[in-house]
């Protein structure tokens, strides 16, 4: 897969994202928002294990995604890209359904800390998904 390295590289990226993400929203206190629930302030460290922070996704997502990395670097492996793609996808629709990230990517509501988790987070989840996608056979 002439995509593997790129696709590693990206998915590295997002997950060193996810983890800033979530020691930042710990720190900040930073809880979930989205259109169907929202966490609260007092539980995030908890919540960050099921339901993400503000600024990055679940424990259990970033978990996945550190196995599928770790298999496609030891070679191409399709179950390792198939996790990547569909976390990648998923993470893609997670940034863009979070309030604070929403706000953290206009000008009005840059963060020095935030905002550059945020912007790189949302950059390796969009690689993440269309560098996984299958590549046609030549």
């Amino acid at each position: 897969m002439p995509h593997t390295s790129a696709l590693v590289r990206a998915a590295r990226i997002q997950l060193a994202a996810g983890l800033a993400g979530q020691v930042v929203a710990l720190r900040r206190r930073l809880h979930y928002d989205v259109p169907v629930m929202t966490g609260s302030p007092d539980h995030v460290g908890r919540d960050s294990w099921w339901f993400g922070t503000a600024i990055s996704a679940p424990s259990y997502m970033l978990a996945a995604q550190a196995w599928a990395i770790a298999r496609l670097r030891r070679g191409p492996d399709e179950r390792a890209r198939q996790a990547l793609r569909l976390l990648g996808t998923g993470m893609v629709a997670g940034y863009l359904s979070e309030r604070l990230c929403r706000r953290r990517m206009t000008p009005a509501g840059v963060d020095p800390v935030e905002t550059p988790i945020v912007l790189a987070g949302f950059g390796g989840a969009v690689a993440m998904a269309l560098l996984s996608r299958p590549q046609p056979r030549p």
